[in-house]
């Protein structure tokens, strides 16, 4: 199954001062798979170290000496090491989180060593581990799980991918590929992204079989997190998964995981948990500039889960025939639309950087909320999503009125269209913008679409000035 991450795997490779990297993300979502599919495809010769396996394997790194290290990992392996052919993975490194020190030794003393290091936990182990982190001496890649786009590529969907991903507001979308697309769509909230999950959907078809490997898989994270049950309250953390899909779409509030406990204890596990992967936070922005989080509030944010099976898993909504599934999954009252776009976004993002949600809430006097707020270039961009046919817009024509913006995006279950808004705001505000509509399944490619629609506006406007 294709990743759009191995591209940016292979132009690290191709670097010249080519620095150590270490892949973040979730447990499961693929890293250990993307490294091995690295070295088979380049013809590289694999040294791979599970140190949560082996922990014993660390001690071949106790010298500074990188030269050393390798003579330690031949005889060990028992087989030559060329740097120029080789690739070092250290999987599993949190287990191991001294070695973090170690890695600037390669970056100065072997620089023709390929070597990559991953973890699932990293925050958990190095939040009580001093160590030296060689700054500037690593790089980092973000692995979010398969996107919606990756979805189809792995479901044998190409030739929709190739139509959906070369879509501009100027083209049209048959109604027959559109109803496709969308069934689509909801056949990926039930399974995610996940790539076990996935891989058991393309190869049968069968959603019990995936519901089990979700339970399975949310079972993992839950037991990653009893081992640290000394410094965390273990079912404090499991209240936490429950709480966090009740509340996607909504402030999160502390008080609704447990009553009984501290909002402290609760933010503590809530943070770890996102540093984890397992969850993210779309964080509040004023949106009056660049960047978003400039002026964000702290006390206002949203959350997600790492992928949208997960939280259909939880839902149980695998167990319920297509029909009513499809209602609960399109109804604007549910949650899944928010985690579902919230998920491209995070993976329409560069795996270079660490990627970032936000969304603007009013933090006094009326109630007002803004789904999603992006950037383009040096654009601030609401995202509205509606995941039905319908839906009211009244704070979307009042923040555009106060925050003097030009342009903003409608996410639903319609096929893409244009709108010129003009209209009055509940205050009686006058207020004009462009309105951009599209469909669910075309989410990730928000950017590409402002950025054609903004370059046809501007070539009407130099050919008709008036």
């Amino acid at each position: 199954m294709k990743r759009s991450a191995s591209e940016h795997l292979d132009n690290w490779l191709a670097e010249n001062n080519r620095k150590p990297l270490v892949i973040r993300g979730a447990r499961q979502v693929g890293k250990t798979w993307l490294v091995r599919d690295l070295a088979a495809r380049h013809n590289l010769t694999l040294i791979e170290l599970n140190l949560e396996r082996n922990p014993s394997l660390a001690a071949l790194f106790n010298t500074n000496d990188p030269g050393e290290t390798l003579l330690n990992l031949e005889s060990e392996f028992n087989t030559p090491i060329d740097p120029k052919t080789t690739l070092l993975f250290l999987d599993e490194i949190q287990a191991a989180p001294e070695l973090f020190a170690k890695l600037r030794w390669f970056k100065e003393d072997i620089k023709d060593l390929a070597l990559v290091a991953a973890g699932s936990l990293l925050e958990f182990s190095l939040n009580t581990y001093q160590y030296s982190m060689p700054v500037g001496r690593i790089t980092y890649l973000y692995l979010e799980p398969f996107s919606f786009f990756e979805f189809l590529e792995a479901t044998g969907n190409q030739f929709l991918l190739k139509k959906l991903a070369r879509f501009s507001m100027n083209d049209t979308i048959p109604l027959s590929l559109h109803e496709k697309a969308l069934k689509l769509y909801h056949t990926y909230c039930l399974v995610g992204g996940m790539p076990e999950v996935l891989q058991k959907w393309a190869g049968t078809g069968d959603l019990t079989s995936c519901m089990k490997l979700q339970q399975d898989l949310l079972a993992t994270f839950r037991d990653d997190f009893y081992k640290y049950g000394d410094r965390f309250d273990p079912d404090l953390l499991f209240k936490l998964f429950i709480s966090v899909c009740r509340q996607i779409g909504a402030k999160f509030i502390y008080s609704q995981v447990d009553p009984s406990a501290t909002s402290p204890a609760v933010k503590k596990g809530l943070t770890l948990l996102c540093q984890a992967r397992v969850f993210s936070m779309i964080r509040h922005t004023s949106a009056n500039g660049l960047p978003l989080g400039a002026e964000s509030n702290d006390k206002f944010f949203k959350t997600l889960m790492a992928d949208t099976g997960l939280v259909s898993a939880h839902l149980d909504l695998s167990s319920i025939p297509y029909p009513q599934a499809g209602d609960l999954i399109f109804t604007n009252k549910g949650p899944l639309a928010e985690q579902f776009v919230g998920q491209q976004l995070r993976a329409a993002q560069s795996p270079l950087t660490d990627p970032a949600l936000f969304y603007w809430q009013r933090t006094g006097g009326r109630q007002g909320e803004i789904d999603y707020i992006v950037q383009h270039q040096n654009r601030i961009v609401p995202v509205e999503i509606k995941s039905g046919k319908a839906g009211s817009m009244k704070s979307l024509h009042q923040f555009m009125h106060d925050k003097h913006l030009d342009m903003a995006v409608r996410i639903n279950a319609n096929l893409p269209e244009v709108t010129q808004i003009r209209v009055k705001t509940t205050k009686g505000d006058p207020v004009a913008y462009t309105l951009v509509s599209i469909p669910l399944y075309l989410a990730q490619q928000i950017d590409a679409l402002i950025s054609g629609l903004i370059k046809a506006l501007e070539e009407i406007t130099a050919d008709d000035p008036a």
